[in-house]
């Protein structure tokens, strides 16, 4: 039996990845956690879920948490991460983490804690996001430079970074394809007097409204015709059971830094 600890219990994730592993057969709770001082430090996890009791009460002691745990899921804030790194490396507790809007040093931390403990990251840990993404990767290559690419993404309201992480995925997706770097062809929002499109430019903009989960579109435009690629996400739920595939595939593995394209098997 797979033994999940999971970060941030008390958020929307959180309680999505608790949801998701309480139905599966292979993998179980054991560990819950959250900010200290938080009001529901005490409570019970499956009761926060919305499951009934599982017996584990949310703890602010990361390390407590993590104790049991063959595998970490972290779907938190970027504050949160030099302190769940931390928590992870002291118990050599392996790491999914599915946080956005890190920074270069967040990353730093990531692959400096990687030499020590197996550590997969994604943007988004969906399954299908990823095939998505390869799928984006793939049009980008065989279109070529001549084709104009934007980038769409939708999200609920209470989302704090823009553009997502999934957007950035994808943009590096395309611009990788096309042998180039995001931050150097990334065009991202538009106001005011922009003048023309420059050339190889990777068009990104955001919306934020109401309680979208998550919506991405590649549109590929030519002058001639055009290709869109578009994924919708129904709920959630999907993100943690992508998470759960990935901690199934993590447990057991040597210290590194790993990504979906591992887990699912992409070159």
């Amino acid at each position: 039996m797979l033994r999940i600890a999971v970060f941030g219990a008390n958020g929307r994730m959180g309680r999505a990845v608790t949801r998701v592993v309480s139905a599966s057969a292979d993998a179980e709770i054991v560990g819950a956690c959250t900010e200290p001082g938080h009001e529901t430090v005490g409570q019970d996890v499956g009761e926060l879920a919305g499951l009934g009791s599982l017996g584990i009460a949310v703890t602010a002691n990361a390390e407590e948490a993590l104790a049991g745990a063959d595998v970490a899921i972290d779907f938190t804030l970027p504050a949160a991460v030099p302190g769940n790194l931390a928590a992870c490396l002291a118990t050599r507790c392996a790491l999914v983490m599915g946080t956005t809007g890190l920074t270069a040093e967040h990353v730093a931390m990531i692959d400096k804690v990687s030499e020590s403990i197996s550590i997969l990251y994604g943007r988004n840990l969906s399954i299908g996001v990823n095939v998505f993404t390869e799928l984006a990767r793939q049009a980008a290559r065989h279109l070529g430079d001549g084709w104009d690419v934007e980038i769409t993404e939708a999200h609920h309201r209470y989302k704090l970074d823009a553009p997502s992480g999934t957007a950035l995925q994808l943009g590096e997706a395309v611009a990788d394809a096309r042998g180039m770097n995001l931050n150097d062809v990334a065009v991202i929002g538009r106001h005011g007097h922009t003048g023309q499109r420059p050339p190889g430019a990777i068009g990104i903009s955001s919306i934020r409204a109401g309680n979208i989960v998550g919506d991405h579109t590649v549109a590929f435009v030519s002058d001639t015709e055009s290709v869109q690629l578009t994924h919708h996400a129904a709920d959630r739920e999907l993100f943690a059971s992508g998470a759960l595939h990935a901690a199934r595939w993590l447990q057991g593995r040597p210290a590194g830094l790993y990504s979906m394209r591992d887990v699912l098997g992409f070159d």
